[in-house]
């Protein structure tokens, strides 16, 4: 049975998300839509895009859309989705809402609303309802309410996709998976000496670059290591739907493979470094990552093989990376102990020790600052926004091109 299927993503994440679906699923009709895509697909597609999807943040499953003017009538159109074929009264629920120009007053009523559909369906059939769980529901539920229309959408994720099961060790500003796998798919590092070649983060705090670099470079799936909500939901839980799940993973873990392509990270904290070592243990890539300590303005340039081109991705520390509960927000620990000439000189070391490479080096730096490449005394080749959590950003490109820092050609 064919669903109507919408998988978010960050702001300016969708081409790419788009592309990532279109590899996963040849024969689908992708469409890109403001934060992020849609497409339909089957239950065996729900399953494979949870566990293939480096960009989405999640997969789901859209049950009813219609109008509405008021809260009676979003409880109408989730009374029109037949309840009993996605839980049953042992089964929990919760309900998130999320809105765009919306007129009502209050969303939390607007998902108490939805939730009484849902309960009442279930007294009036059964005599009984299902509970709710705010922290693990078996069948989370999320409305959309725009100006005038209005969607119900099952989330067959559950916890969202950047949490890939490996996660333990992290610092003050842990970057999210899917914003380091949108760099370096915005960088086109497919883990290949023909696209990226090999990979370097000198920054790499708790190791999430050069970790969603490595399971690229090795063909590991993100969602090997975690569980789903979709395990726990009736059009997923037969003994057909349980069987082609785990044929879905055997499948994976049978595409698994060594690297083609040296991946380094550093960082000037040990301590970082060893929880990078210990997150990458987790994620079953720390045999193809080479970690070391050290200052980023000073640590040499990786020794890559004789032709082999190299790809530099940072998400360095930065005075807005930040920590935000309401309007207050606070530098991390590690931003604090930046010196305030840091890119000047990380940019000046980078001239001395990556241009020497005759293959070349590329570097990519996620930044708030439109005007780091001043900063730098580099010319940016290409600028890519892009969103780090509340934080608008670019993603810049500098070309390390031997005996010149000047820019090569903008690429693409």
């Amino acid at each position: 049975m064919a669903l109507p299927l919408f998988l978010p993503c960050a702001a300016g994440v969708e081409d790419w998300l788009a592309e990532e679906v279109a590899r996963v699923l040849p024969q689908a009709r992708v469409h890109k839509r403001r934060g992020g895509v849609a497409l339909e697909g089957d239950e065996r597609e729900v399953m494979l895009l949870n566990l293939e999807s480096r960009l989405a943040q999640r997969v789901l499953i859209e049950v009813a859309e219609g109008p509405y003017r008021d809260e009676n009538d979003l409880y109408a159109l989730a009374g029109t989705v037949d309840w009993s074929q996605w839980l049953t009264p042992r089964h929990t629920l919760r309900v998130d809402t999320t809105a765009q120009k919306s007129p009502l007053k209050s969303l939390n009523f607007a998902a108490l609303r939805i939730k009484d559909a849902v309960c009442d369906q279930q007294r009036e059939a059964e005599g009984e309802r299902s509970s709710v769980d705010t922290r693990w529901p078996d069948l989370p539920l999320l409305l959309h309410v725009g100006p005038e229309r209005a969607a119900v959408y099952v989330d067959s994720s559950g916890e969202p996709l950047f949490k890939r099961g490996w996660r333990e060790d992290k610092g003050d500003a842990p970057l999210k998976e899917t914003l380091a796998a949108a760099m370096l798919a915005a960088a086109g590092w497919r883990g290949t000496p023909e696209a990226g070649g090999a990979l370097h983060d000198p920054c790499c705090g708790s190791g999430t670059i050069a970790i969603e670099a490595a399971q690229i470079a090795c063909g590991i799936a993100p969602g090997l290591s975690r569980r789903f909500a979709f395990e726990r939901q009736l059009p997923f839980s037969g003994p057909e739907q349980r069987a082609l799940w785990q044929q879905l993973k055997a499948e994976a873990k049978a595409r698994i493979h060594a690297s083609a392509v040296p991946i380094h990270a550093s960082d000037v904290s040990f301590r970082m470094v060893d929880f990078a070592r210990r997150n990458a243990e987790r994620a079953g890539v720390a045999s193809a990552i080479e970690f070391h300590g050290g200052d980023a303005l000073e640590r040499p340039a990786p020794a890559l093989p004789e032709g082999l081109s190299g790809t530099i991705v940072l998400n360095p520390p930065y005075g807005e990376r930040i920590e935000v509960s309401g309007k207050a927000a606070r530098p991390s620990a590690q931003d604090r102990d930046t010196p305030s000439d840091f890119f000047a000189r990380l940019a000046s070391h980078w001239k001395q020790a990556y241009t020497r490479h005759t293959a070349g080096w590329t570097a990519w730096v996620l930044s708030p600052d439109m005007k780091l490449p001043t900063a730098m005394r580099l010319k940016e080749s290409r600028r890519i926004p892009m969103w780090n959590g509340p934080i608008e950003c670019r993603l810049f490109r500098f070309d390390l091109v031997a005996g010149s820092a000047r820019a090569r050609a903008p690429a693409g």
